[in-house]
């Protein structure tokens, strides 16, 4: 009994520790952008801004789209508490139709992976964009 009570608490303080713990942390101005309807065959880019919130540097270890037609630029040095960053992603718009894509990011924030998320419409080259 002594044992249970002890590994208990042990863990129960292991947990507390960990919630104190200074950390990197994401404060994106937004997490999902719409194109709306963009033509085929044009390249379209989203910025996602961010700020590290937290009190450790934030560094981006990758960043990667759901599909070979998602580009990902992301900063490659760290960036320090209270400063900024720009993740963009590129879209390659080459089948007409609705999209919907991710970027996983992948750093030392709390929380591990963050997505993004870009969607709209592929309209065929010819018809007007709006």
């Amino acid at each position: 009994m002594k044992r249970i009570l002890f590994f208990g608490s042990l863990v129960l303080l292991m947990a507390s520790v960990a919630m104190i713990a200074p950390s990197a942390l994401f404060n994106w101005n937004k997490s999902t952008h719409d194109f709306g309807k963009i033509p085929q065959g044009k390249p379209v880019t989203a910025e996602f801004f961010f700020k590290n919130k937290g009190e450790l540097p934030l560094v981006i270890n990758h960043a990667q789209g759901s599909c070979g037609c998602t580009g990902v630029d992301y900063p490659k040095s760290a960036i320090m508490p209270g400063q900024s960053g720009t993740i963009k992603a590129t879209f390659n718009a080459a089948s007409p139709g609705a999209f919907n894509k991710t970027v996983s990011v992948e750093s030392n924030a709390e929380g591990g992976v963050q997505t993004l998320y870009i969607k709209g419409e592929v309209t065929k080259e010819g018809a007007s964009a709006q």
